[in-house]
């Protein structure tokens, strides 16, 4: 098992900047790759961006590529959203996910571990 606990969102304007933080805990050593996802009000749950866990490779959603960056520290066993240029349609909870058989997919069925969300509001 795995346990993750999500910090760092809160309310910015528009063109701010957050860095949302993940930390993992339990067997850390089966991950292979977190992810983040968000879910705004009455829309399903949406692909953000994952990071492998052993090999620090990325891919973004093309929402947010250029704009967010995800990155790992292992030895601390924390997963990191830099996120700028914020518009208000990144409004959403924003999820922590971890993979432990490699999948690194884009849909929630791909990730067997969930944080518990944090909230992310940008106004105009």
């Amino acid at each position: 098992q795995v346990q993750l606990v999500e910090s760092g969102g809160g309310l910015v304007q528009a063109g701010g900047s957050l860095r949302l933080s993940c930390a993992a805990s339990g067997r850390t050593s089966s991950m292979t790759n977190m992810a983040w996802f968000r879910q705004a009000p009455g829309k399903e749950r949406e692909f953000v961006a994952t990071i492998g866990w052993s090999s620090s490779s990325t891919y973004y959603s093309d929402s947010v590529k250029g704009r967010f960056t995800i990155s790992r520290v292992k030895i601390v066993n924390a997963v990191y959203l830099q996120m700028n240029s914020l518009k208000p349609e990144d409004t959403a909870v924003y999820y922590c996910a971890a993979d432990y058989l490699g999948r690194f997919g884009v849909t929630p069925p791909s990730y067997a571990y969930w944080g518990q969300g944090t909230q992310v509001t940008v106004s105009s």
